[in-house]
């Protein structure tokens, strides 16, 4: 999601506190992510419900026409209190609907205990489609059939992974809102490390690293760092040795192929 402007932040905080009175939270994430597949294909309705100058009863009226009956009302009653508040932009008012559809479901991971399980799932399948390049490109195309894309990925996904997994990775390729798949994917394996209020390292080792060997590497890493860190670690053997950790804009390159690039850019200077 970009960066919302004070107004809008002001606004999804508002919502967010309201969210967390919810007590189906699957079907309201559903139901959000379909209000954001309407306000997406509907410029003149995100319009209208972003409108300031628009009394708030109106905006809110809107909502009920719309979707009473459609949606839950408990969904319903957080688009009401979504619309009430002051938009910096009717696109942020997208974003926030949609911020509040991932929590939503990422919630209801972490109170069934499912949270750890969706964060993994969520990275693995990033890094399956960044190395099919093929792939990525068909899940990124907006040019292509939605349910062509969702297809593949349901084909791709199968019964493997969490629904929780499967949902937000659907809405992602349904409304990718700017975002290519593998962007879209780290970002929600971001947002569940985050709700764990953990960051994210991402490894990359040569060989598979064991448990004992994660724990100590997480362990230093929460060191170096003054915070809890979330590991995230693939192998490619072309490091020939040594790892290769990504913090945010943080690189630490211990790996020999590091090193040896590391050395011909001396040799080259």
């Amino acid at each position: 999601m970009t960066l919302l402007h004070a107004a809008s932040r002001e606004a999804l905080a508002a919502a967010e506190l309201k969210l967390l009175d919810v007590d189906d939270f699957a079907a309201v994430g559903d139901d959000l992510f379909a209000v954001v597949g309407l306000l997406t294909r509907e410029p003149g309705l995100r319009r209208a419900l972003a409108d300031s100058s628009a009394e708030s009863q109106r905006r809110t009226g809107l909502v009920r026409q719309l979707f009473a009956g459609k949606l839950s009302a408990p969904a319903v009653e957080l688009l009401e209190a979504v619309v009430s508040s002051r938009w910096s932009n009717p696109r942020e008012l997208v974003d926030g609907v949609e911020s509040l559809a991932r929590t939503a479901l990422l919630v209801g991971a972490e109170r069934t205990g499912k949270l750890d399980t969706v964060e993994d799932e969520l990275f693995r399948l990033g890094r399956i489609v960044a190395a099919d390049g093929q792939l990525e490109r068909l899940l990124s195309d907006t040019a292509a059939s939605v349910e062509g894309k969702l297809q593949l990925l349901r084909t791709l996904v199968g019964s493997k992974v969490d629904p929780t997994t499967e949902k937000l990775a659907e809405a992602l390729v349904a409304y990718p809102r700017g975002r290519r798949a593998v962007e879209g994917l780290e970002e929600l394996a971001g947002l569940a490390a985050k709700r764990r209020e953990r960051s994210v390292a991402h490894v990359t080792s040569v060989v598979p690293l064991t448990d004992a060997q994660q724990e100590r590497l997480a362990a230093t890493l929460q060191r170096i760092y003054s915070r809890p860190i979330a590991l995230h670690v693939e192998v490619d053997s072309d490091l020939l040795g040594g790892l290769v950790i990504r913090v945010g804009d943080e690189v630490i390159d211990g790996s020999a192929a590091g090193r040896l690039d590391d050395l011909r850019r001396r040799m080259a200077g």
